[in-house]
């Protein structure tokens, strides 16, 4: 690939990624003005004289003009300092290094299962299209994007936790490798690894089975709904035809002529799944009681924890804004359509 058009190529999607960096946090700083939440309260309580309050206030620069908070919001945040978490009592930055690893195994694994089953099925609805296969598989895929999660979640729990005892149940390891295990990356799966403790790993793979695979579900189904749908829309072009005439088989069709051609569009969808994933893993991870992004935001919610709140989604909005650009850059260098 000619070095000027990579170089174009990162600019570009550099330039994107700073300008929709900045209009989130202006979306973040604008939704923190407006929250019906005093943070000088926050800090001061509700006993506090006038004068301690005035004070505290010129200190914490909520007397300053809005452009310049918001300046200094944005200046504090490249600095990595989000706040202080009312609610835990540490900064914000180091609630999230320590919750964000649990959300990322979670729809990690969930996308994994979503992308190795959701492509070859929507590849087979395709190819099997209008017939009883692809009538079936819409309707699976139907159920596993219109019926709620925490629903599934509780029925999961039941069935294959209390009835069958076939994965562990909520939380991410029972309490004896809880308190056990020493923490170096905060990702337990890593961890229980680098200890060497095998009887850990096994616990937190099955602790991690239940909610990773409905997650899966959630994934596999909108994957293959747009796998198939980008496949048929491949399927009736000139050239398929032409390679159909040729004698190539099926499956060659498939994999070395529509694929090829799809894989710009797919790479978008199953990044932006991701993104998805770690954005609406929170009705999970409340069901199985997931000590991970989601449950943070949410008991930051409801104890009026502004600062946390705003950081958990920013730190979403950031991976959104990441993952758009890099699907934006890897289809401009793989697609020659885009650069056209």
């Amino acid at each position: 690939m000619h070095p000027m058009l990579l170089l174009r190529a990162s600019l570009r999607a550099g330039t994107t990624f700073v300008l929709m960096l900045v209009a989130l946090m202006l979306v973040t700083f604008l939704i923190g003005k407006a929250a019906p939440i005093d943070p000088v309260l926050k800090v001061v309580g509700d006993r506090a004289t006038p004068e301690v309050y005035q004070a505290a206030k010129v200190e914490m620069g909520l007397d300053r003009p809005l452009f310049e908070q918001f300046v200094r919001y944005v200046w504090r945040a490249a600095q990595g300092d989000l706040g202080q978490s009312t609610s835990t009592g540490r900064p914000v930055v180091q609630d999230l290094a320590l919750y964000f690893p649990a959300t990322i195994e979670l729809a990690t694994f969930g996308l994994l299962l979503g992308v190795l089953f959701g492509v070859p099925l929507g590849i087979l609805a395709a190819h099997k299209h209008n017939q009883w296969i692809d009538q079936l598989l819409r309707i699976v895929c139907l159920f596993g994007y219109s019926v709620p999660v925490f629903w599934r979640g509780l029925v999961g729990l039941l069935v294959f936790y209390a009835k069958l005892g076939w994965v562990a149940g909520p939380g991410r390891l029972d309490d004896v490798y809880q308190f056990t295990l020493e923490t170096w990356s905060n990702f337990v799966l890593i961890d229980a690894w680098r200890a060497g403790n095998m009887e850990a790993l096994r616990n937190a793979l099955s602790h991690l089975a239940l909610p990773s695979v409905l997650l899966g579900y959630f994934s596999l189904a909108y994957i293959s709904r747009m796998t198939r749908a980008f496949f048929l829309e491949e399927l009736g072009k000139e050239y398929v035809l032409a390679a159909r005439v040729k004698g190539a088989s099926e499956f060659h069709v498939l994999v070395r002529h529509v694929l090829p051609n799809v894989a710009a569009p797919l790479f978008t969808v199953i990044s932006l799944s991701y993104a998805v994933l770690l954005e609406g893993a929170v009705l999970t991870e409340t069901v199985f009681s997931w000590p991970g992004l989601g449950s943070y935001i949410t008991g930051a919610l409801f104890s009026a924890d502004t600062s946390a709140v705003l950081g958990g989604t920013l730190l979403i909005g950031v991976c959104f804004v990441a993952l758009n650009s890099l699907t934006d850059l890897i289809s401009y260098l793989a697609d020659p359509r885009a650069r056209a």
